[in-house]
């Protein structure tokens, strides 16, 4: 978000870094694809949550140490449950990948869903990217395929928060992470029983504006590596991105619809995240197109009709609010192939974060729809 926000995109396909877009690449749209009809009594209450209700605590935080190559990386995580008997289900929150990416954008959401009564209790996990939010930021070089084995992995894992649930796993991903989770899934290598994709995303922010020729990929390669660099890289980081006035800039412009909404807290956040040691380096990978799951439409609409094929429900969750470039590929999934449901929530790039309430509504309503009205 913020990272793409430092680049702008320009009548001739050249990089300008002193001046921004109007849109990183995130993406959404809406519309029902299939009518299903499970709609009961504990709908949620919008005016119970709003954008500034991010104090949700989790009932317990913690750590997983992921062991990759020569790294063992701390990778935070955050568990939301309520105590009642009955039988529970497991809900894994992926946050959308960007340089403030963060378990917040999901605490509301998660804190919502445990709450509800219905024949089925529902547990939250939220998890940080490797690189990302409150995980550690190791240099190393990150790629799609890194980020997918971390999330195979930590589903996985016999010693991880989530171990035991692969009968009864759910996926809510934004932007990239429900298109990595749904290339996993492709691969035969995560089997969850539903998916959210609120927002999906196939190419970074750069990749979408000025496309993936050669020329273009050598730039992007250029800069990476200037992002990377030990003194340089910090400098043009601090410079582009790691800056209250950028952050709240973009937050305004594009990631939220509603300007009131961007409130000092969440800048002050987001802006934190950006001191992080070793902030630069998975971001400067996302911005040039390396954690891009797929690299055209025609792959990204191929990964979602195979979740039909292999009849996992899918429900892509969009917003009123999108920038155009991002809606547009949104918009090739309302009649796609896969998508169970398609709906539509006031918001821009992150309706999770902004309007919760409306985001665990339809969310809830999809889980009623696939699981309770099995019962």
């Amino acid at each position: 978000m913020a990272l793409s926000a430092a680049f702008y995109s320009c009548s001739q396909p050249s990089l300008i870094l002193s001046c921004r877009t109007r849109e990183p690449n995130f993406s959404q749209t809406a519309c029902f694809h299939k009518t299903l009809t499970v709609r009961g009594s504990s709908t949620l209450d919008y005016s119970k949550l709003s954008v500034d209700d991010k104090s949700s605590a989790p009932l317990k935080t913690n750590s997983w140490q992921w062991k990759f190559k020569e790294n063992s990386i701390s990778i935070y995580y955050e568990e939301h449950e309520k105590d009642r008997e009955g039988p529970s289900k497991n809900i894994l929150m992926i946050p959308t990948i960007s340089d403030v990416s963060t378990v917040e954008e999901w605490r509301s959401v998660a804190n919502t869903l445990v709450q509800q009564v219905g024949s089925v209790n529902w547990r939250a996990t939220i998890v940080d990217w490797p690189g990302l939010g409150y995980s550690d930021r190791p240099k190393m070089d990150y790629t799609a395929a890194v980020m997918e084995k971390f999330l195979v992995d930590f589903i996985n894992a016999p010693d991880g928060p989530i171990r035991g649930s692969e009968n009864d796993l759910v996926v809510f991903g934004g932007g990239h992470a429900a298109t990595l989770t749904i290339r996993a899934v492709k691969r035969g290598a995560v089997k969850p029983k539903a998916i959210a994709a609120v927002a999906p995303t196939w190419a970074g922010p750069l990749p979408i504006v000025f496309g993936r020729d050669s020329n273009m990929e050598t730039r992007y390669g250029l800069l990476r590596g200037t992002l990377r660099a030990p003194a340089v890289g910090w400098m043009m980081y601090n410079m582009l991105v790691s800056n209250e006035k950028s952050i709240e800039s973009q937050y305004k412009s594009h990631v939220y619809s509603n300007p009131d909404n961007v409130t000092p807290g969440i800048i002050e956040s987001r802006y934190a995240l950006t001191k992080r040691k070793g902030a630069r380096y998975a971001p400067a990978a996302f911005l040039t197109g390396l954690l891009d799951a797929v690299q055209s439409r025609e792959e990204f609409l191929e990964l979602f009709a195979d979740m039909g094929n292999k009849k996992i429900p899918v429900v892509v969750v969009s917003t009123e609010g999108s920038p155009k470039r991002s809606k547009a590929e949104m918009e090739a999934l309302r009649e796609a192939k896969g998508v169970t449901k398609f709906v539509e929530v006031p918001g821009a790039l992150l309706p999770q974060e902004e309007y919760p309430a409306m985001v665990a509504e339809e969310l809830y309503q999809f889980l009623r729809e696939i699981f309770e009205s099995k019962d």
